[in-house]
């Protein structure tokens, strides 16, 4: 009996985390990005050093880091200004238009000392 509700919580909460980072809708998401665009770039590859290119990661991923922005776990008082206007589908187009861009992120090959 115990085994069966421990289960049958466990099946839950999978449910549920999935749910929490359903893949968004890309082109709601290039419609949702103008803000965005102005630090990280037309295109997701910032060329300013200070701002994280975000085209070509995981969807998952960007979608956690705006809602930690968003509930003050990320502590940036930039992000947390612009994630608290996100709803939870804003965040997941957002997230999904972003993965879905090609990136333009290296490996650190010729940035460290030494490297071949």
């Amino acid at each position: 009996m115990n085994r069966s509700i421990t289960l049958l919580v466990a099946g839950l909460a999978f449910a549920v985390s999935v749910q929490a980072f359903a893949a968004g809708d890309i082109e709601k998401g290039k419609a949702k990005v103008a803000t965005c665009v102005a630090c990280h770039g037309q295109d997701g590859n910032s060329v300013d050093p200070q701002y994280p290119r975000l085209a070509g990661q995981y969807a998952d991923y960007l979608a956690m880091a705006l809602h930690e922005y968003k509930d003050g776990r990320r502590g940036n008082p930039i992000m947390k200004g612009f994630a608290a206007q996100l709803s939870d589908e804003d965040i997941n187009d957002v997230s999904a238009y972003f993965s879905s861009l090609p990136t333009k992120l290296d490996d650190l090959h010729n940035h460290i000392q030494g490297a071949q």
